[in-house]
């Protein structure tokens, strides 16, 4: 048996699996931290193992600097994921988390231990940048912004204290994901299937089914109710599509 890795400042295991067959690594959205998937990790354990990426910048990692770059940031996570690939990897990534995943998976395929599939949800296609200057607004557009896509705690918003606290990693996030740029030839031989909310301010049903010009596997799409965070209050429904998929992997690698 391989030794694991400790558990380290960028990869977060609330619940671990030692007997799972597979493992689900999880990349949140700007300003996002690794808890946001506890939920998840409660849900799909012990079956699954759920590795859930920590940005610096945030909660126990405030002190660090963000990395304002998402292929920066891409290569310090597929580093961080040496030793976790003993088992099938499963990426789910949502928002900025679906872009870094992506390019985690680039990197980690081209070393011949990628993912064995790629969920990326509230997206557009790497190949479809949007034209926002989020990263360029000041704090009070910065926290109108977090206010209309309801992904973050009211109470966050209204506490100075914690706001000092979290605005700096989100306008790094946002910086990084407002200046990657991808051509429509980039592709990942991993399956690939987007989730995407019905009323989505950020990304439409035709920019979130380009994803499909970046796999050279198969491709998939689920449309859920909501908007770009529809997978809080769709989370059973979310469960229900991972569940169809993660599991299979780690039974055909223990075959």
């Amino acid at each position: 048996m391989s030794s694991l890795p400790p558990d380290t400042l960028w990869i977060r295991r609330f619940h671990p699996a030692p007997a799972a067959g597979e493992r689900l690594v999880c990349f949140p959205h700007a300003g996002g931290s690794a808890s946001f998937f506890l939920p998840v990790s409660t849900a799909l354990s012990p079956g699954v193992e759920v590795l859930a990426v920590q940005y610096p910048g945030r909660q126990d990692r405030r002190a660090e600097p963000g990395i304002p770059s998402v292929p920066d940031l891409a290569d310090r996570i597929a580093q961080a994921l040496t030793g976790w690939d003993d088992k099938p990897l499963t990426f789910f990534g949502h928002s900025m988390g679906a872009a870094v995943a992506f390019e985690v998976a680039r990197r980690m395929e081209a070393e011949g231990r990628g993912p064995v599939r790629l969920f990326a949800s509230g997206r557009n296609a790497p190949s479809r940048p949007r034209d926002e200057n989020v990263h360029l607004r000041d704090d009070a557009g910065l926290i109108a912004e977090l206010r209309n896509l309801n992904g973050t705690d009211s109470s966050l918003l209204e506490d100075e204290e914690l706001l000092a606290m979290i605005l700096p990693a989100t306008r790094s996030d946002y910086t990084a994901i407002e200046t990657y740029r991808c051509a429509e030839e980039t592709q990942v031989a991993c399956p690939v299937t987007v989730l995407v909310g019905d009323d989505d301010p950020k990304t439409t049903l035709d920019d979130a089914r380009a994803w499909k010009l970046h796999t050279t596997g198969p491709f998939d799409m689920r449309i859920f109710n909501g908007g770009h965070f529809y997978l809080s209050r769709r989370s059973a429904e979310v469960l229900a599509v991972l569940s169809e998929h993660v599991g299979m992997a780690g039974t055909a690698h223990r075959a």
